[in-house]
């Protein structure tokens, strides 16, 4: 098992099933971008206020690789690892496992940058500090 920066354990709601009844492919995604929220909020970075300064993070590139499915009920977690990847990118690696065995149900991988207002490509200070703290 790898070593995570961050977890965060969700349960299958009825509605994210389809009519196969197994999870929907597209809500792997919710659950992935609110593991990045969680995640980011205890950096200490509120998402509002950047954008009050006309900062925004913005995905660029997922890449989802599905090895079994979640149904309705199923308690499973999320691992993620933040990495830099060059000087205006970062890549969130988020394995999702389904509980209580730890079985690999999803490995994703989620490129990202900043925005500012002009829309050039610019990472927030914050994010940047955070990136070489975690390194």
């Amino acid at each position: 098992m790898k070593k995570y920066q961050f977890r965060l354990e969700l349960q299958v709601r009825d509605y994210e099933c389809d009519m196969q009844g197994v999870v929907n492919n597209a809500v792997y995604q919710n659950y992935l971008e609110h593991c990045r929220h969680e995640f980011i909020k205890t950096l200490g970075l509120d998402f509002a206020e950047l954008a009050e300064r006309g900062l925004n993070l913005v995905v660029i590139k997922s890449e989802l690789e599905y090895k079994r499915s979640l149904r309705s009920g199923d308690r499973f977690w999320i691992g993620l690892i933040l990495e830099r990847i060059s000087p205006l990118r970062y890549r969130f690696r988020q394995d999702v496992y389904l509980q209580p065995d730890d079985q690999l149900v999803l490995k994703g991988w989620v490129t990202g940058t900043g925005v500012n207002a002009k829309g050039r490509p610019q990472l927030p200070e914050e994010i940047t500090a955070a990136l070489a703290e975690l390194s």
